[in-house]
């Protein structure tokens, strides 16, 4: 709709929301002045806006059944054909439900999206479809992705171990379809462990690949410097073949400078021999604080693990990143103030970036979000108050400090990734968790949605690749092992991935 000139009422609002005060002939002038530049930006409705492409027909699919999804994992299924030949002609492959596919509905979890319908298709979406791939639906994740990481709500899915426990979140959906058998490969989300984490709770190989490694173009996000997506699948071979497919760069995500990509399928079965790997001294013996405790169960399942790599021919020896432990802390310095900035005041898309805007999303998540405001999740309104409160009495500056501190946590990271080729730790010092039975209050609902990041979320600032990979069982739930690798060298992370999946059954573990 075209830009309305402003009324002097509402610009003297305007102006007092800054904290300055307008006489009432200044107001007039100013809304005179504002009333022309109005007119002028009236000419942009008269072009037609650019759309990404939707290049292949489909239909709008439906919403499962209770009885058809007992594990709450769909939030829409569909069977979306793309090309008659490529890599992925066979696959069928579902989407977490913060990614655009045309004509079908997204919530990103959340009710005050319900109804929301894109017209675009996300950058990924059109390299999967033209990659031969059928995309059988929309993955459920957690509310708007931050609503508990799958812990106290199960309508971001059951764990399909046992359905008393999460799946893990937000990505809870895209593992745990895969478990089950309705999808062969999954995109996932990863903000502070998304991907990895219900990947680790839920018994697939989920991979962060290096930030900006695959186009976010057409995807809802949180903080720009944090968004990523990758894929998930029963297999390493599955994870690298679509990595293989959607890793590259658009030209419509400013993220992707100096993005390379790599033979991920071709060197899978490089074997590690040779290679160096680092046990994280930090990543193990977690104490109760921001993070949750480690379970000493999980901490010996993994370092046992990691022995195959020994007996595969690689070397292990011990590390330290000492930052490692302050990794939440640098993200809520981030994650809290980023997400108040561009996902909850400027909906979504945020400014000063250059790339792909998906106004629909933006005017759809607007309307819902000033509408329905006291239907956003517990977490969500935590992290606006938090961001609101730094913005307005710290103007910022603890984002700016986070943003440069981060810079000497990936660097302690790359020192040691200088000597040694991975970095091996557990990916949630935890298996997964019962849903809370009863609310026992805020505090130790958010204490339960944040115990399991503190292994993740470090790489989630530096950039660097990481992919969960399933060790063994406890008490009958997976556990995850997570490998972390150089900048852009997701090769050598699937390599010793595949490498420890051909070197047993992890189930029997």
């Amino acid at each position: 709709m075209p830009v309305k000139a402003p009324n002097v009422y509402q610009v003297m609002d305007i102006a007092e929301s800054f904290g300055v005060s307008l006489a009432d002939q200044e107001a007039k002038e100013f809304t005179d002045v504002m009333a022309g530049i109005a007119a002028n930006m009236a000419v942009l409705d008269t072009y037609p806006e650019p759309k990404l492409p939707v290049k292949y027909p489909r239909t709008p699919g439906y919403r499962p059944s209770a009885e058809e999804d007992p594990l709450n994992a769909w939030y829409r299924k569909t069977n979306i054909e793309g090309a008659k030949s490529g890599p992925l002609k066979g696959k069928r492959i579902a989407l977490k439900d913060n990614i655009s596919v045309a004509g079908v509905g997204m919530q990103n979890g959340s009710a005050i999206l319900e109804g929301f319908v894109p017209d675009i298709d996300a950058t990924v979406v059109t390299r999967i479809l033209d990659a031969g791939g059928t995309i059988v639906g929309k993955a459920a994740c957690t509310d708007l992705c931050f609503d508990g990481h799958g812990m106290d709500s199960p309508r971001g899915g059951k764990n399909p171990h046992n359905p008393e426990y999460g799946a893990g979140g937000s990505s809870s959906g895209s593992a745990a379809v895969l478990v089950t058998g309705e999808a062969d490969i999954t995109i996932g989300g990863d903000q502070a462990g998304s991907i990895r984490i219900p990947a680790s709770w839920s018994g697939v190989y989920g991979l962060r690949p290096t930030h900006a490694l695959v186009p976010f173009t057409g995807v809802m996000g949180n903080d720009m410097t944090l968004d990523t997506i990758g894929p998930m699948a029963n297999t390493v071979e599955e994870v690298a073949l679509l990595l293989s497919v959607i890793a590259g760069v658009d030209g419509l995500d400013p993220r992707q400078i100096n993005i390379q990509t790599d033979d991920y399928l071709g060197k899978l079965d490089g074997g590690v021999k040779g290679l160096k790997i680092g046990i994280l001294k930090e990543g193990f013996g977690h104490k109760q604080g921001a993070t949750g405790a480690s379970e000493p169960a999980v901490d010996k399942k993994v370092r046992a693990a990691a022995k195959k790599f020994e007996k595969l021919g690689a070397t292990l020896e011990e590390v330290s990143i000492p930052m490692h432990t302050h990794g939440i802390n640098l993200w809520l310095g981030i994650g809290i103030e980023g997400s108040t900035n561009r996902m909850v005041k400027l909906n979504g898309m945020g400014t000063n970036w250059q790339g792909y805007y998906d106004t629909a999303l933006l005017d759809s998540y607007a309307h819902a979000r000033l509408t329905r405001p006291n239907d956003l999740p517990d977490t969500v309104k935590l992290t606006m108050f938090m961001g609101e409160y730094l913005s307005k009495f710290y103007n910022g500056r603890y984002y700016a400090i986070t943003q440069n501190l981060r810079r000497l946590l990936r660097q302690q990271y790359d020192d040691v990734l200088s000597k040694y080729d991975l970095i091996l730790m557990p990916t949630t010092p935890m298996k997964a968790q019962k849903f809370a039975e009863t609310n026992d209050g805020l505090a130790n609902y958010f204490a339960r949605s944040w115990d399991m990041v503190g292994n993740t979320c470090p790489t989630c600032l530096t950039g660097h690749p990481g992919i969960s990979v399933p060790c063994g069982m406890i008490d009958g739930l997976p556990v995850g092992m997570m490998l972390i690798g150089k900048h852009l060298d997701d090769a050598t992370v699937l390599r010793a991935a595949y490498a420890f999946e051909h070197s047993g059954d992890w189930k029997s573990e």
